[in-house]
């Protein structure tokens, strides 16, 4: 058996070519003892996948070049040398941007598709809504009346925020690129108002949306959106920062009134609370709750999710660049392979 790969073949400079990728096939190795064959059925895309693509340093280790592209999957299992998985089962793994792929066991999470779509173990169910409660609550700790804001608020990870700050009692203002997006927040996910970032009123319109003040901020965008929201922050506010999106293709330091010292002034002036966070340092003390509340939450329609579908790994590069632009709405996934379910 073959597997089509997406490879990464050079660094980007800026925003992600297509000859930055190579698109190609390798055979799947024999299967060894505790390992099963995996068959793709949907790719996610995700804004960190950005910052693998440079060598530059970070969290984690840069793409080789020449690999495939790292990724979370959900997968179908072909044939397991494993007690822990059978064929047939559907599988949480990370076996990156190729339609199959062997596995350790161990390294799957079991899937049930009876509890919920397998898709949404990549977004609502996943990293993404982990990243969004863990982030949140742990860091944020939203309290009843207060105000939480939160940008890129119709994607995966923004739109958990502002519904689990409104289960928790406090009032949701989500920031968002265009008309389409800013209903979608308000009419279907129930934030109590959205904010056009591209309108020329912007900040007029974010400080009316924020009368009192802002008290969390969740910031995962950065740039001039969140320059616009620190000015905003009332005194003793938090802010966790898990991305920086804005920024993921800029070639050089982005010079401005969020600049290092002027930040600083803000966090001392107003006893700011700034903490970055990576979402797997909280799997230890809050993936359990997280699995149980949300997946309670998702089937009790507390907590609403939007997907946004592409077919064909072919596709996943002109998607990932459109993630980065804020093309997408919802979560972002790649369908390789056919969804039986």
């Amino acid at each position: 058996m073959q597997s089509t790969q997406v490879r990464l073949v050079s660094r980007p400079v800026g925003e992600p070519a297509d000859d930055d990728f190579e698109i190609g096939t390798a055979d799947v190795p024999e299967l060894a003892d505790g390992q099963v064959l995996l068959r793709t059925v949907f790719l996610s895309l995700d804004p960190y996948m950005r910052g693998r693509m440079s060598d530059a340093k970070s969290y984690a280790d840069p793409v080789g070049l020449g690999d495939v592209m790292v990724g979370a999957t959900v997968c179908e299992v072909l044939e397991s040398r494993s007690d822990r998985r059978a064929q047939g089962d559907w599988v949480l793994a990370y076996t990156g941007w190729q339609t199959h792929a062997v596995a350790d066991a161990r390294h799957t999470r079991k899937l049930d598709p009876e509890q919920a779509p397998p898709s949404t173990a990549l977004g609502v169910l996943g990293m993404p809504g982990f990243t969004a409660y863990g982030g949140l609550l742990e860091i944020g700790r939203p309290q009843v009346g207060e105000t939480v804001v939160v940008a890129a608020a119709a994607g995966p990870v923004g739109s958990a925020v502002g519904q689990i700050a409104k289960l928790k009692g406090a009032r949701a203002v989500g920031i968002a690129g265009g008309a389409e997006k800013c209903r979608l927040l308000t009419e279907e996910l129930g934030f109590d108002v959205a904010v056009d970032h591209r309108s020329d009123t912007f900040r007029d319109d974010l400080k009316a949306a924020t009368p009192d003040g802002v008290d969390v901020y969740f910031e995962n965008v950065a740039g001039t959106v969140g320059e616009a929201v620190l000015r905003r922050m009332n005194t003793y506010g938090r802010i966790p920062v898990c991305g920086l999106v804005a920024d993921y293709n800029a070639t050089e330091e982005r010079a401005g009134a969020d600049s290092a010292p002027a930040l600083m002034r803000r966090i001392l002036t107003k006893s700011l609370t700034v903490r970055g966070f990576i979402q797997d340092e909280f799997v230890p003390t809050h993936h359990k709750a997280f699995l149980e509340e949300m997946t309670a939450w998702v089937a009790d329609g507390s907590v609403k999710y939007r997907e946004d579908v592409v077919d064909g790994l072919e596709n996943a590069v002109d998607a990932f660049r459109g993630l980065l632009t804020g093309r997408n709405v919802g979560k972002l996934i790649v369908r390789v392979g056919p969804d039986a379910t």
